[in-house]
């Protein structure tokens, strides 16, 4: 029964991906020849690769209503529908970015491929053994490096890594993670010194890509994770009246200062490194202040869970918890879950990250990268 659920799984977004997304993308110029786009991070950019790994349902969603609004089934993606790499994907005019782990889409990896993971943290010790850790990722595109190489020549790879675009979101997890399964970790280190190890692992393997021959890096920083529905009812259980947390939005103003300065000492450093920085923290922010300027109507509680703010991890009733809500209208909401946005809130993301203007999106925005 598995084997037949997971086989219709592949058809159905092998189908999908053959399509042409309906386009709600901005206008402007495209690249003029595909670039490919690969992919790393954690939950908010994973496409399903954690349906092939041994782990549990905490870091799945292939079920549902995860996928309802445009895959119409769960694809793996912790949303309604699609995630930021899929838009991005479709305005650089390429095919939806498959999960690495699919197997049979390796013939695809001359557009990217994705190797996020839902949980996955920079640290390897964030979810060990029920997530694919960020140094991971980086072996496994080392795999479709060689795999590349084996099947188009070393010319035509060395071609496709340095013109390729290399997408990153992950680091929440390594602040999330240990509060959630109340880890003495904090008690170990000084905050500073935590961001500093968190910050300096996402680095290293940038500039390992760079050694691989990559040149282009869109990279996201952290929203206030304080504010998210989990950690707002978090604060309900505490006794609070649900307001954002802000000693875990300290820890994501701690990492966006020091990652954005790491960047720039990379681009100083590194030769012809240029990146495109998205602040995903000041966006948050306004729309969290103002949600009807973006169109919404709920900032604080998710589309689907449970308890206060619906912030109980418990959408599709497979975690624990078999009682959940599913709002009416994902597109009213930022959140979709507990910690998860709607495909609505990703759109407005992946659009300011490919033409937004340098205080959003510096110094390059995604769109010049794919033109370099």
């Amino acid at each position: 029964m598995a084997n037949s659920y997971i086989q219709l799984h592949f058809v159905a977004l092998f189908f999908l991906a053959s399509l042409t997304i309906p386009s709600n993308c901005l206008p402007g110029l495209y690249p003029k020849a595909p670039v490919a786009l690969f992919v790393f991070g954690d939950s908010l950019f994973d496409p399903g690769n954690n349906d092939f790994i041994k782990t549990t349902t905490t870091f799945q969603a292939n079920f549902p209503p995860y996928g309802e609004t445009f895959f119409k089934l769960p694809t793996g993606r912790f949303t309604d529908g699609r995630i930021i790499p899929d838009f991005i994907a479709e305005f650089a005019k390429l095919s939806l970015i498959p999960p690495y782990l699919q197997t049979g889409y390796h013939e695809f990896l001359t557009n990217g491929v994705n190797f996020a993971s839902g949980g996955a943290g920079a640290l390897a010790e964030t979810n060990t053994g029920l997530v694919i850790d960020l140094k991971m990722q980086f072996k496994n595109f080392r795999k479709a490096k060689k795999h590349l190489r084996l099947n188009i020549g070393k010319r035509a790879t060395r071609r496709v890594v340095k013109n390729a675009v290399y997408l990153f979101s992950i680091g929440s997890n390594d602040y999330l993670s240990p509060l959630t399964n109340n880890s003495s970790i904090f008690k170990l280190y000084a905050p500073q010194d935590y961001v500093a190890m968190v910050v300096g692992n996402i680095t290293s393997v940038v500039q390992k890509i760079h050694r691989e021959g990559g040149r282009k890096f869109g990279i996201l920083n952290l929203g206030p994770l304080g504010c998210l529905p989990r950690l707002r009812a978090a604060n309900v259980a505490a006794g609070g009246n649900g307001e954002c947390v802000e000693q875990v939005t300290a820890l994501a103003k701690l990492h966006n200062v020091l990652l954005s300065q790491k960047l720039q000492l990379l681009q100083k450093g590194l030769k012809d490194f240029k990146y495109s920085y998205f602040d995903v923290f000041t966006a948050s922010i306004a729309t969290i202040q103002n949600p009807s300027k973006f169109g919404f109507k709920e900032v604080k509680s998710a589309c689907c869970g449970s308890g206060p703010f619906r912030g109980y991890f418990s959408c599709g009733g497979k975690r624990g918890m078999k009682e959940y809500e599913l709002c009416d209208n994902p597109k009213d909401y930022l959140f979709f879950d507990a910690i998860h946005r709607t495909e609505a809130a990703n759109l407005q993301s992946a659009e300011a990250m490919w033409g937004g203007p340098p205080n959003i999106t510096g110094p390059y925005n995604l769109q010049s990268l794919f033109l370099l």
